[in-house]
């Protein structure tokens, strides 16, 4: 589990590094424009939707390990090439090979942490895996910050460079791990019926979560850096320094709370989890609501802008524990890929579609329907989570928890030979 969650930390380093430079990167230094910059990055998110469901088959069939492999390749070729790359069609055969290869192991290493775990440790080694990819994706972001030079499009070759290093870096200290088999439940006994997609289809409990899910994405990971941004900047006036500040204070909400949330959302089902996330998120657009409504006080508007985004870290910090292992729940053992790699397209759809639309509604000036409409998702969010339950097992909502253990691993991983 230890070299598992290394590399998690890895890749979400990585991610961090480059991801806030890639827009000025195509349209800056290399001086391609902002719509070539755009078409960067859409062909970076339909990667992820070619791939996905052929990712959860590959797990199914020979394991998230020669997957992760195979993914961590991919996004090393891509970053490197991305950073090399000089006019548009090699930039977006390269942002494709990279989109491909971050998106492919991301259900691979929940797999792994799936079949590294139990029922009584699991929802803490998810939550450990979305606390250390915060920081990695902080840590990232702030040293890459102190590379990236405008001027010098040297600096950004190297970003990318090192970037491709990280990720054959995840392949040496994860991808060469042996994964213990997975434990069966009653429901992972199930070796007939549909297989692929067909199945989340036809499992009405994943299909439901799926859809909360993506609402869940939708309207906090789509318009976290987008809406939200926009909102800040061109709406309240917001300095782009203490944009920062809030993203920052976003960071540390979670790494502060974490811990102590998953000792609460032990005890508790994690539909209620899902439903008291979303009345957080209630009272964190109802913030930007009184930030919109106060704007021309800079600093009260400035601390409910810093209290919004930190009310979105408690919100995430309910859902981590929760979301994955539920997912892991839900999925017949011979299925764990698919479902997860499901879950993943759900997540790349809905932060794909959000920041869309959170851009188009405060860039056309409608700020008060954009917060009515998020505010409105919120409300959903809850209704869904409570509709949610009585499709679940006592055991899949977590309604008679286990013991959760934190000071030890259940089990090592060996190092393949």
């Amino acid at each position: 589990m230890r070299r598992v969650q290394i590399g998690n930390a890895l890749s979400a380093f990585g991610s961090g590094f480059t991801m806030p430079y890639m827009f000025v990167y195509v349209d800056q230094v290399r001086g391609l424009g902002s719509l070539a910059a755009g078409m960067v990055f859409t062909v970076f998110a339909l990667a992820a939707l070619v791939v996905l469901p052929f990712t959860g088959r590959g797990i199914d069939r020979y394991g998230p390990r020669p997957v992760l492999l195979a993914g961590a390749a991919l996004a090393a070729t891509g970053a490197f090439a991305f950073g090399h790359a000089t006019g548009t069609p090699a930039l977006l055969v390269s942002s494709f090979l990279f989109g491909a290869g971050v998106t492919t192991c991301q259900p691979a290493l929940a797999t792994m942490i799936v079949r590294c775990s139990t029922a009584a440790t699991r929802s803490h080694a998810f939550a450990l895996q979305f606390t250390l990819v915060n920081l990695g994706m902080g840590i990232g972001a702030l040293v890459g910050g102190q590379i990236v030079n405008v001027a010098d499009p040297a600096s950004l070759t190297r970003l990318f460079t090192i970037e491709a290093a990280t990720f054959l870096g995840l392949a040496l200290v994860t991808g060469t791990a042996r994964m213990p088999r997975a434990n069966l439940t009653v429901v992972q006994e199930k070796h007939d019926g549909p297989t692929g997609l067909r199945a989340l289809l036809a499992d009405k409990a994943m299909l439901r979560l799926s859809i909360l899910a993506g609402l869940i994405f939708f309207t906090c990971y789509g318009q976290f850096e987008s809406g939200v941004a926009a909102f800040a900047t061109d709406t309240v006036g917001t300095a782009p320094s203490t944009l920062g500040f809030a993203i920052g204070a976003n960071a540390v909400t979670i790494v502060v709370l974490q811990m102590f949330m998953v000792r609460i959302t032990a005890r508790r089902r994690r539909t209620t989890a899902m439903a008291a996330a979303g009345l957080v998120w209630l009272a964190a657009w109802g913030m930007a609501l009184v930030a919109g409504l106060i704007r021309t006080e800079t600093m009260a508007a400035t601390v409910a802008i810093v209290s919004i985004y930190a009310l979105f870290g408690v919100g995430e910090s309910l859902l981590a524990p929760t979301m994955g292992p539920m997912v892991a729940d839900l999925a017949p053992a011979r299925l764990l890929g698919t479902y997860n790699a499901g879950y993943a397209l759900v997540k790349q759809i809905a932060i794909a579609v959000g920041p869309a639309v959170g851009v188009l509604l405060v860039g056309s000036g409608t700020w008060p329907l954009y917060l009515a409409a998020m505010a409105g998702c919120t409300l959903l969010i809850v209704a869904l989570a409570v509709r949610l339950r009585p499709h679940l097992t006592p055991e899949q909502d977590n309604a008679a928890p286990a013991v959760v253990r934190t000071a030890a691993p259940v089990r090592e991983l060996q190092t393949a030979a």
